[in-house]
């Protein structure tokens, strides 16, 4: 732990107290913003051990106006709800994916099926045994189909 002396600078130390006034005002300018400690020595432009064995009173310090200050800031807020909607547009995606992959299943089955039937009607299979039925004519409705 760092003992300084009243007229001492220690550009460490004010270069860490001025990044966590920036990270609790929510204005970051090298971090992404989050309240943690190593976010903390990215905002400052200094190594993390600076924090966790330096400047031990400065991490202590960090934390407990974190802990008061119980909100998230702003500009970290926004990443995380930006990243709340990407999954769940990430999400709604894969579903559709997936349900078109079903659909696509289903149609190959009736275009496989439709082609047996076909080849059997068309008579390119010699042991099919399949007759054709007639077809009714489109223009008549079936009352007058009836009617005939």
């Amino acid at each position: 732990m760092t003992i300084t002396r009243p007229g001492d600078a220690d550009p460490v130390r004010d270069a860490i107290l001025a990044a966590m006034d920036r990270l609790l005002a929510g204005t970051p300018l090298r971090s992404t913003g989050r309240l943690s400690v190593s976010q903390l020595a990215i905002e400052a432009g200094v190594k993390r051990w600076h924090l966790t064995h330096q400047h031990l009173d400065l991490k202590e310090l960090f934390q407990a106006r974190v802990k008061a200050q119980d909100s998230t800031p702003e500009a970290f807020s926004k990443k995380l709800s930006e990243h709340e909607a990407l999954k769940k547009k990430y999400d709604e995606l894969r579903q559709h994916c997936a349900d078109l992959e079903e659909r696509l299943r289903v149609y190959a089955a009736a275009v496989n099926l439709l082609a047996l039937e076909n080849a059997a009607l068309t008579g390119r299979e010699p042991d099919a045994h399949v007759i054709p039925l007639p077809r009714a004519q489109a223009t008549l409705g079936p009352r007058e189909r009836h009617n005939r």
